[in-house]
């Protein structure tokens, strides 16, 4: 079935956790959300990661979905209580080390006022991606990790913080899995004998 590459989603609550849900449905299969180059160009400037038009190589594009089913193994560890996988965690380190804010200087303005420019990476989409790798260090390495949920859809499976006032949240989104949780259980509830 061919879904539209573009279905972004932002209810993860964290960079690393909206990349992780750029393959959905995860508990009936899946689908990828990044599966060409421009794909992943179209999410990191959806997702405010870059703002220069990022040329994504497919190497690149492979590194990309590398780094998100690490994180996402990670992530699923954590939930479980488990270690995560040396391989795993080597990969999203090694990503992290290469973050690096983005280089600032001055110049001389108008009238004799120092402007501040900004320097783009040479590699958007690398820092992009060191970007996500350092932030699922934060979410993992600190006690946000327990606020971690995964959506209680049968067939999503989106990853997502619960910072919800009791830390009782159960879907991504109400608007999406929770509507129509409601709906599958009021249609169950008025039909005769249920």
């Amino acid at each position: 079935m061919d879904k539209p590459a573009r279905a972004w989603v932002w209810d993860g609550g964290r960079a690393c956790l909206d990349f992780v849900n750029t393959y959905r449905d995860r508990k009936t299969g899946g689908w990828e959300l990044l599966r060409t180059p421009a794909d992943f160009t179209a999410w990191l400037r959806a997702a405010g990661l870059t703002t220069t038009h990022a040329e994504v190589s497919t190497t690149r594009l492979r590194d990309a979905r590398q780094l998100r089913e690490a994180v996402n193994r990670c992530v699923d560890a954590v939930r479980a209580g488990q270690v995560c996988r040396k391989l795993d965690l080597d990969l999203v380190n090694r990503w992290s080390g290469r973050h690096q804010p983005l280089r600032a200087a001055l110049r001389q303005g108008r009238a004799g006022v120092p402007e501040r420019v900004v320097h783009p990476p040479r590699d958007p989409a690398g820092a992009a991606l060191a970007e996500v790798a350092a932030d699922a260090v934060d979410l993992l390495g600190t006690d946000d990790r327990a606020l971690l949920r995964v959506c209680a859809s049968d067939t999503c499976g989106l990853r997502f913080l619960d910072r919800s006032a009791a830390g009782s949240r159960q879907w991504c989104a109400m608007t999406r899995c929770g509507n129509r949780a409601k709906a599958r259980a009021h249609r169950a509830r008025s039909r005769p004998g249920g």
